[in-house]
């Protein structure tokens, strides 16, 4: 009988990546054959990182693992996992309020497709404060972020707001 490869997605903006997203990455990529991370594209959506840039960045920081496999895509994330043979999707969560959106997506996804399973994992207590949003906030004022961010996604930041000065 032929082994079923366990594929996962892991989807967001990232704008940027953050550590507390490598976290997540690293740790669902031990427990998965192949872990897609899916970069959604909203061309309504202006963020500091271009859609291709936040691809480029997601392969420089993940170079490192064998089964990882960067993809975008528009619409329903459930369409994109039936199309592509995902059964599991990955969600990170921080504190009690993601928990509660998560949750909250969870049952919708299954709702919308009874066959996707989502997996909830806690983000290690060291990055529980990161967003990519107040990585950006933060910035605005020369904070050293140097902790929260992989360094390659460092000097892109940094390069962006020398170039806005």
């Amino acid at each position: 009988m032929e082994k079923k490869i366990r594929k996962a997605i892991f989807a967001g903006s990232f704008d940027p990546i953050t550590n507390g997203h490598l976290d997540i990455i690293c740790r669902s990529a031990r427990i998965f054959d192949e872990l897609q991370i899916g970069v959604l594209y909203n061309p309504n959506k202006k963020g500091m990182f271009t859609f291709e840039e936040r691809v480029d960045l997601i392969k420089k920081c993940t170079s490192n693992l064998d089964n990882i496999k960067v993809v975008s895509f528009n619409g329903l994330l459930v369409n994109y996992c039936q199309e592509n043979g995902i059964d599991t999707l990955v969600r990170g969560i921080r504190s009690g309020a993601d928990i509660e959106y998560e949750l909250q997506m969870a049952h919708m996804n299954k709702e919308l497709n009874p066959n996707i399973e989502t997996i909830i994992l806690p983000t290690a207590t060291k990055y529980s404060f990161i967003s990519s949003s107040l990585i950006k906030e933060v910035l605005n004022f020369d904070a050293d972020i140097k902790n929260l961010v992989p360094k390659v996604v460092l000097d892109e930041l940094k390069r962006k707001a020398n170039r806005g000065k």
